[in-house]
Parts: C-alpha cells; sequence; structure tokens
C-alpha cells in the first residue's frame, strides 16, 4: 500500500478553502453590485424667469 502524501493533501485542502473564499467573496460583490438603487442624474433646475 503506498504511503500517504501529507503534503498533497494540505496544499489540496488549502486550495479548496481559497477556492471556496474566492467564490464567496465574488458572490457578495454580485449582491453588493445588484442590490445598489439605480441612481438617476439630477437635472439641473430650469433657470427662474
Amino acid at each position: 500500500m503506498p504511503a500517504v502524501n501529507y503534503k498533497y493533501e494540505k496544499r489540496k485542502k488549502e486550495m479548496d478553502k481559497k477556492k471556496k473564499k474566492a467564490e464567496k467573496e465574488r458572490q457578495k460583490e454580485i449582491k453588493k453590485n445588484t442590490n445598489k438603487p439605480k441612481e438617476t442624474p439630477l437635472s439641473p433646475a430650469p433657470p427662474e424667469q
């Protein structure tokens, strides 16, 4: 039976963790940007006469 490669297992686990965190951050950004109210530019008030 081959020996367990602990370095590989640890690296794989860390990479999965990093990938999951990046995905979570991406989802947060998407949610943050979609919930933002639409900004309408203010039109200048007509000059009074």
